[in-house]
């Protein structure tokens, strides 16, 4: 079960900012921007692009750092993980500058201190508090032997980073932290993201949040970590959400849901789980204190077998995207997506006996298919795979076609249920121009807003439907099933499209740089 956040950490803030910067005027722009959200951070002087730099950092630091921070130094070897070239005299160095303008804490990575002598830090004029650092970015070792290692009496408290391969990894490392205060347990990889954000939560000394670039694997950054999952707030009563599926970096259903959350201030979290063996994952969700759970590629028909109970209609699609968990662990599956997929074509065109292909058949094909069959739709199924296009077809009364036969065929609705053009693969079209003959096309996929499959189809005058429209319509209705009342739509639809035209902002802008910084290449190089 989950644990409740433990009090007396020897850390005022257990959230930690990380400032790493190549110049010493970023590193303090950084520092500036951390300080608003909390009293505790890392200054990563390795990240620093020379000793000038970290000269020029630390001489203005006293400025510029406020009263009751808590400044913990950080000049991590190559050695270790860290940008510093040089030996132990060099890290050390620097640790004892830090302390001379202020710095309480140093981070000291084991390797270190393995090559002192005596194995011991003390005598040097490094800060007095030490945070014995032992990284491994390639897997979780066997942690109960490493951590006594590190119990040497050289530290005030000891952090243990280690890549998370598996969700049981994350879990291994969480535990870490349960029974002592001085533990600072950081799952590192896109698999062990949910335990980071869960580590305070789970009694962990610190958390790390970078206020720009990143500086270890599987870091949420500062604002996000801070505002959007608000980590540092969860205790033992929040609810917690999730999406499984794999991959997940694509998903904007932890920007949907958290949104929801924090506009109803409900005291709940959404995270996002890399699964890929699902069964492990499966086994561990009591551990996590999952509530909910959105499933996703490429789970949604896998995990109908370790359902203790579905909703009808997504025992006759065969694939759920939305599971309730029991107070006894027990499982309940349902599939929003088909509601999705009817919302958003309802508000285009009337749906009886109109003639829609469905491009693909997946789970989320399945889904669609079914929505509109029963819709009195004429369904016809198209996939790579046409024996599985045809079983598709039985099974909602549809018809299955032939590829080669949609040059000449012609529909209402053209609907795309692959992941074909999904970000970040966004250049590429699941249909050529020569097979949207139809009024409607309609991408299930939502990132980007504009798929090339639906800027192919723009440029044919058809009319196009953006995914964004079933992924808000089927995220409303989990949110109704999880909590039992209506989500905040506005709000939710804000930040959603506010981060899809961001990110097309961005692509825009990339491509148009493109040319002119070839350009400017040329003209120099003429």
């Amino acid at each position: 079960m989950p644990r409740q956040r433990r009090p007396n950490s020897p850390f005022v803030d257990r959230l930690c900012a990380v400032v790493a910067a190549s110049t010493a005027k970023e590193a303090i722009k950084q520092l500036h921007e951390a300080c608003r959200y909390t009293r505790t951070i890392e200054l990563r002087l390795d990240w620093l692009r020379s000793d000038r730099e970290r000269r020029n950092f630390l001489a203005a630091l006293p400025r510029h750092a406020g009263k009751n921070l808590t400044l913990l130094a950080t000049c991590r070897r190559i050695l270790g993980g860290g940008k510093l070239a040089g030996g132990a005299e060099a890290e050390l160095y620097w640790l004892s500058q830090a302390r001379q303008v202020g710095c309480e804490w140093c981070d000291l990575e084991i390797e270190t201190l393995r090559e002192l002598p005596g194995q011991s830090a003390r005598w040097s004029p490094i800060p007095p508090k030490i945070l014995l650092s032992y990284h491994d970015f390639e897997r979780t070792p066997p942690l109960p032997r490493r951590l006594l290692h590190a119990r040497s009496g050289e530290a005030d408290a000891i952090k243990i980073a280690a890549r998370a391969r598996t969700i049981s990894d994350s879990l291994r490392l969480l535990r870490l932290a349960h029974n002592s205060k001085d533990i600072v347990s950081v799952p590192m990889g896109e698999v062990g993201l949910p335990a980071r954000l869960l580590a305070l939560r789970d009694g962990s000394a610190l958390a790390y949040a970078p206020v720009a670039e990143a500086t270890a694997p599987g870091q949420i950054g500062l604002r996000e970590f801070k505002h959007l999952y608000r980590a540092d707030t969860i205790t033992s009563k929040t609810e917690i959400y999730g999406v499984a599926g794999n991959p997940i970096g694509h998903s904007l259903s932890p920007l949907l849901h958290n949104t929801g959350f924090i506009a109803a201030k409900r005291n709940a979290v959404f995270l996002p789980f890399l699964v890929e063996r699902l069964k492990e994952f499966l086994d561990v969700i009591s551990e996590f204190g999952l509530r909910g759970l959105s499933v996703t590629l490429p789970h949604k028909q896998a995990i109908m077998k370790y359902l203790s109970d579905c909703e009808p209609t997504a025992e006759k699609i065969g694939a759920v995207n939305t599971i309730i968990v029991g107070k006894n662990g027990k499982l309940s599956g349902s599939n929003t997506d088909y509601l999705g997929v009817l919302r958003a074509l309802e508000k285009k065109l009337r749906l009886r006996n109109s003639r829609v292909l469905i491009f693909g058949a997946g789970g989320s094909a399945r889904a669609a298919a079914f929505a509109l069959a029963i819709a009195g739709c004429e369904v016809l199924i198209c996939a790579r795979r046409e024996s599985v296009a045809r079983e598709l077809a039985r099974a909602c009364g549809a018809q299955a076609i032939a590829r080669k036969h949609l040059e000449t065929a012609r529909f209402e609705v053209i609907v795309n249920a692959t992941p074909v053009g999904m970000y970040p693969h966004q250049g590429t079209s699941p249909l050529s121009p020569r097979e949207l003959n139809c009024e409607f096309v309609m991408d299930l996929i939502y990132r980007p807003l504009r798929t090339q499959l639906l800027r192919i189809a723009a440029k044919k005058g058809i009319k196009v439907i953006s995914g964004v429209e079933m992924f808000l319509a089927q995220g409303l209705a989990q949110w109704e099933l999880w909590t039992g009342k209506s989500g905040p739509q506005p709000a939710i639809r804000r930040a959603v499209m506010a981060k899809l035209r961001a990110e097309e902002n961005t692509s825009r802008q990339e491509k148009w740089q493109a040319p002119l910084a070839a350009s400017m290449f040329a003209d120099f190089s003429g």
